[in-house]
């Protein structure tokens, strides 16, 4: 990865931030935004001062397309070739029925986790394919194959991006960009603090009695697909903790 430019979204926390440090380990060049900048500029000065590479970061919100669109118009001219993209930015809010569920909710997580991954490989995949080479990695969910009792809307998300990931394998076929969807199971990170409104102690119940995946376990899978070699391309990956065997199966020590 040495000198390959690397775009990751929500590069603030969890897999985002961890596949920032994986890829700065790599030596990879590194573009990363967020929603939180001064999250994404103390990590850009962490990766700077320990691994001696190249980073540049941006605030970005990737539900705003206008927003999507000035921040790739103002990236600085030796930061537009970008080799590898990680849409990771994402989000699960609240647990409601459809019939009690919050319009606003329903927004933010359609407009973030399907629309502004849209919008961003937008901006990133033309030169891909104009430079035929390049690669994208959709951060879905094991929720983009099975469903679970109220989780109706996240679910649908990422039902949506397995389907745009197999669909983008089509519109590039034969330019030398690959695809992969990635879809974890659980994974212990702010995800469930972010959807129970900052309720650390609702969060951390998701977790308790079992082992959940790690950040680094996804981060190392998303390299893996990354580095393997151009005439490979790891379509999807279903990541799962031991102890989770579907959606609604997980085994909890009593």
């Amino acid at each position: 990865m040495l000198g390959k430019t690397v775009l990751i979204t929500g590069a603030s926390s969890g897999i985002g931030l961890t596949c920032a440090r994986y890829f700065a380990k790599k030596k990879a060049k590194l573009l990363l935004c967020a929603r939180r900048l001064e999250k994404i500029i103390e990590l850009k000065e962490e990766l700077e001062r320990s691994f001696g590479v190249e980073v540049h970061s941006f605030r970005l919100d990737v539900s705003d397309k206008n927003e999507v669109l000035r921040a790739f118009e103002s990236l600085p001219s030796e930061w537009k070739e970008i080799d590898v993209l990680i849409n990771n930015a994402g989000k699960a809010l609240g647990l409601e029925t459809v019939q009690e569920g919050s319009w606003d909710n329903w927004d933010s997580m359609i407009d973030t986790n399907f629309k502004g991954l849209l919008y961003v490989t937008r901006q990133v995949l033309p030169g891909m394919v104009q430079r035929k080479r390049g690669y994208v990695v959709n951060v879905a969910s094991i929720a983009g194959h099975e469903v679970y009792p109220k989780g109706n809307v996240y679910c649908a998300t990422k039902h949506a991006v397995v389907a745009l990931s197999k669909a983008m394998r089509f519109d590039v076929l034969g330019t030398g960009v690959r695809v992969t969807s990635i879809c974890p199971g659980i994974v212990e990170t702010e995800f469930s603090q972010v959807r129970f409104k900052g309720d650390k102690q609702k969060a951390k119940s998701i977790y308790e009695g079992t082992r959940p995946l790690l950040a680094e376990d996804i981060a190392e899978a998303i390299g893996y697909c990354v580095m393997c070699p151009p005439h490979v391309n790891i379509s999807e990956m279903i990541i799962m903790p031991t102890d989770q065997a579907s959606m609604m199966s997980i085994y909890r020590e009593k």
